[in-house]
């Protein structure tokens, strides 16, 4: 069998998955994403729901008052080269080196210290994918962001095991040795459930780190195979274990890679997925693209596809006592509301007091790069009313 055969094959097997309803599907950014072409789900949620339990659903907007929640000055949005000038190194375990990003307040507020604030990217994205939201929430936070192993301009160890556990643990580390205070968490996709798990750690120890936390449509696991109540996702098993299968061979794994990190189809793949096409843009596909065609990048892909997918948000989430604040989009292929996760998010609020949860309309799977002002409308005043530290 042919290598363009086999490859064929691979995105037959990888496109049968792509109308399943799946809690557990990496953000948008990701390499795997590019092998699946969704159209966006309309959930259709409009009107108000009961404020009773703590949640917020929208009211659908006309298309040019959905835009105009999405316009941003160039003063806040971050270059991507500044980035990268200003990003500094952490050594994790004296082994491996991690990229990181620290923005101080802008503002002085003598009457409170706020928390410092993590973000966490998606599955395939990387610190400037937090370029339209780190001027805003340095307001009134010191603001880190951070590359994940095997992500961004962080190391990517040759023949690492990537796990979520690792990703948590890498999290916590940073907390106790970078940031050393307690912080609030904020990660999109896989970086929400790698956040969830850190989360849920330092909610057992004397002397948490975590302060709080913001979910970002919050994935299942950390790729296709994480099982939670879906009768789509065990049906389409065998499916999955061909695909993990084909990228073990090491020929096919890097045709498809090299195909699926092209920038045209990464443009089309994020236009899927993000409810603001115009948010779209030539900066956005080079900071997906450019990590990317890193010395190994392939190896990571290969690793975090075929892994084990890790432990579900569902069974973590009650054990977690700080304020949470879930963000979903409505209009997200990869963790769709009426997916197994999207209705346990959906459904927290009334059991856990918690737990806050809003549902931002028009929106795809990375709503703080999708539509920042939306994100930032609802997300500021949430951690205004956190408690001092």
């Amino acid at each position: 069998m042919s290598v363009a055969t086999t490859i064929s094959m691979a995105e037959a097997a990888a496109s049968s998955t792509t109308f399943l309803s799946s809690p557990c599907r990496p953000s948008p950014s990701s390499p795997p994403f590019f092998l699946y072409h969704h159209r966006p789900l309309n959930h259709g949620h409009g009107g108000s729901v009961s404020l009773n339990h703590r949640i917020l659903f929208p009211r659908h907007r006309s298309l040019q008052a959905v835009s105009s929640t999405t316009t941003f000055t160039n003063k806040e949005v971050l270059e991507v080269s500044e980035i990268k000038e200003r990003s500094r190194k952490w050594q994790w375990k004296d082994r491996y080196s991690i990229n990181y990003f620290v923005q101080s307040p802008l503002s002085a507020d003598s009457g409170r210290r706020r928390p410092p604030l993590v973000l966490v990217h998606g599955f395939g994205a990387s610190i400037p994918h937090w370029r339209r939201n780190i001027t805003t929430l340095a307001q009134d936070h010191t603001v880190y962001a951070i590359d994940l192993l095997g992500f961004g301009a962080s190391d990517k160890p040759a023949g690492f095991m990537y796990t979520m556990e690792t990703w948590a643990g890498l999290l916590l580390d940073f907390l106790n040795e970078v940031v050393q205070e307690p912080a609030v968490l904020i990660g999109n996709s896989v970086g929400s459930l790698a956040c969830v798990i850190s989360a849920a750690e330092s909610c057992q120890r004397s002397q948490p780190l975590v302060s709080g936390l913001v979910l970002l449509n919050c994935s299942g696991g950390m790729n296709n195979k994480a099982i939670v109540d879906d009768w789509r996702i065990k049906l389409l098993l065998p499916v999955l274990w061909l695909i993990d299968f084909l990228l073990q061979q090491k020929p096919i794994a890097s045709a498809l890679f090299e195909r699926v990190k092209q920038r045209e189809n990464l443009r089309n793949v994020l236009l899927s997925v993000y409810g603001c096409k115009e948010s779209v843009d030539d900066t956005l596909v080079e900071i997906i693209k450019e990590p990317a065609d890193g010395e190994g990048a392939l190896d990571a892909f290969v690793s975090i596809v075929t892994g084990p997918p890790g432990p579900s948000p569902v069974k973590l989430m009650p054990r977690i006592t700080i304020p949470v604040l879930v963000l979903w989009g409505d209009q997200d292929p990869f963790s769709p509301l009426d997916g197994p996760v999207g209705r346990y998010f959906t459904s927290l609020p009334s059991s856990c007091p918690n737990v806050t949860l809003s549902v931002l309309s028009g929106v795809g799977h990375c709503p703080h790069d999708d539509k920042p002002a939306l994100v930032h409308e609802k997300l500021l005043p949430w951690l205004s009313d956190l408690p001092a530290a």
